[in-house]
């Protein structure tokens, strides 16, 4: 994106954000607008999938404190800003400045880049530049972040595709060498730095390359022990062996099947939750008093008030 798009643009308007907005509030409305746009939502609508490119890339730039704070200056620059000119001149306005550009006086021959690049430390005679790095967001759901999709960006009127890696975070960010604004004097490209937002699972949570869930279970095979199926990501269910007497909170390891990243294949952990009826027959009830007194002598907090007293 060149100096001359982020004047054109509004991307607070993009995201209906005020200019003052804070960086929650900003993120806030990013995370709606993205999930509200997405092209899973709307297969085949062009107008939304152009609205969803344009809120990535007002959210890349704004959510960014150093290019938010280049990006107000150049806007700024429309609104009235003056400056100094060299020499005996006096102040310039903004409309003075390009009408030396295109019609004499002291910026003869400078392109709007040159001017601004030096506002921002660039500048003219200083050899190769290395060119700045953009930002750019994208939302994923859960799934594509854990098998590690292929995601396609517009980025300054390019298509840029990257494979996210398997078990990307939300809010981690990844660096796309090369594809960020092209250098100065036959210096190399910025790079685009993405962020990616991932959608949550109802089952599943990533944790490195293991995945965690929690797993029902019923009182009776708490107690007594039993042999349930566990889900996993890919479809496919495993057994796992509940051992008598296991109480909520315990964890179960189910070897390889967690993420299958370069670093290897991770596990899944399966956190267990014992899960108490809300409604019990006569039947139950009376079973469980007579249970009640056969385990009437093992006090399931005695450790609890132990620790406490230390």
């Amino acid at each position: 994106m060149t100096s001359q798009d982020w004047f054109n643009k509004d991307f607070y308007a993009t995201l209906g954000v005020p200019k003052d907005a804070s960086q929650a509030d900003i993120k806030k409305a990013y995370r709606k607008l993205a999930r509200d746009l997405h092209p899973d939502r709307h297969p085949g609508d062009a107008a939304a999938e152009r609205r969803f490119k344009e809120v990535g890339e007002a959210y890349g730039v704004i959510s960014d404190p150093k290019q938010r704070q280049q990006y107000d200056a150049i806007r700024a620059m429309g609104g009235g800003a003056r400056f100094q000119a060299g020499g005996a001149g006096g102040t310039q306005g903004f409309e003075d400045v390009f009408g030396g550009m295109f019609g004499g006086g002291p910026a003869r021959g400078q392109g709007f880049e040159d001017l601004l690049g030096g506002l921002f430390g660039g500048g003219r005679g200083r050899g190769p530049q290395r060119g700045a790095d953009l930002a750019a967001a994208t939302e994923v759901t859960f799934r594509q972040a854990a098998q590690g999709a292929t995601v396609t960006l517009g980025i300054d009127g390019q298509r840029v595709s990257t494979r996210l890696p398997v078990g990307v975070t939300d809010g981690q960010k990844i660096r796309i060498r090369g594809k960020g604004r092209p250098g100065a004097g036959g210096g190399p490209a910025g790079d685009l730095i993405l962020t990616v937002h991932v959608g949550r699972h109802p089952v599943f949570s990533v944790d490195g390359r293991n995945l965690r869930m929690s797993l029902p279970v019923s009182f009776d095979e708490a107690v007594l022990g039993a042999t349930v199926e566990v889900p996993t990501l890919t479809g496919e269910r495993v057994k796992v062996k509940i051992a008598p007497g296991t109480s909520s909170g315990a964890t179960l390891r189910v070897k390889g099947k967690g993420l299958a990243t370069k670093e290897g294949v991770g596990d899944l952990l399966v956190r267990i939750e014992v899960a108490v009826p809300s409604k019990v027959s006569k039947a139950a009830k009376e079973a469980l008093q007579v249970f009640a007194l056969e385990t009437a002598s093992d006090d399931p907090r005695a450790r609890l008030y132990g620790d406490a007293a230390r």
